[in-house]
Order: C-alpha cells, then sequence, then structure tokens
C-alpha cells in the first residue's frame, strides 16, 4: 500500500462506541484519551478525583461519528489513581489512570 492509499485511523467510520485506554498510563502531567462514537450524538467525558468526585469535564458536546483524541493536562493535580467516564447514547465506559509525580 503507498501512501496514497493508506488511510488514517480517523479517517475511518467506526461502527460502534469505544472507549480507549488513556496513553501514557501512568502518566506525569498530561495523558491522550481516545474514543470512537458511531454515529452523531452527544458526548461528555469527565474526570473523577481518587474519591469519587467529579474534577472536570472534558467533552461535553454534540459530535459526528469518528475517532477523537482529548489531551487531559493534570499537571496541577497530586499523584494518585483517578477515573474518566464517557458517556454517550446507550453506551457509558468508565477507565482508571494513574498520575504518578
Amino acid at each position: 500500500m503507498n501512501s496514497t492509499q493508506k488511510k488514517d485511523m480517523y479517517d475511518l467510520e467506526p461502527s460502534e462506541f469505544y472507549l480507549s485506554q488513556n496513553y501514557p498510563n501512568p502518566f506525569s502531567d498530561s495523558t491522550a484519551i481516545k474514543y470512537c462514537i458511531a454515529y452523531k450524538t452527544k458526548v461528555r467525558l469527565e474526570v473523577f478525583n481518587p474519591e469519587g468526585k467529579m474534577i472536570k469535564v472534558l467533552i461535553d458536546e454534540e459530535k459526528e461519528a469518528g475517532t477523537y483524541e482529548v489531551i487531559w493536562d493534570a499537571a496541577n493535580l497530586p499523584s494518585g489513581a483517578y477515573f474518566y467516564k464517557f458517556i454517550v447514547e446507550g453506551f457509558i465506559a468508565t477507565k482508571k489512570m494513574i498520575l504518578l509525580r
């Protein structure tokens, strides 16, 4: 396959909702979270601290079908286990991430 035939993962249409594990994990200042949505819908991505309190809403908007990535900057937070929750129509997923200083 030559370079004009290659498709980037962001050009592909997903057929289902999916939340990837953040990368890198563990991380020190910021981390990337990728997700896929199957059709145009409202997307919400929230981050929770180790006590379960929501500390940040990363995404809260309608998105077209596709694959997306958001960077979470946690440079001002203490080390610990954090959680991120992905909420779309009929689908909820939660994953754990580790912030190390």
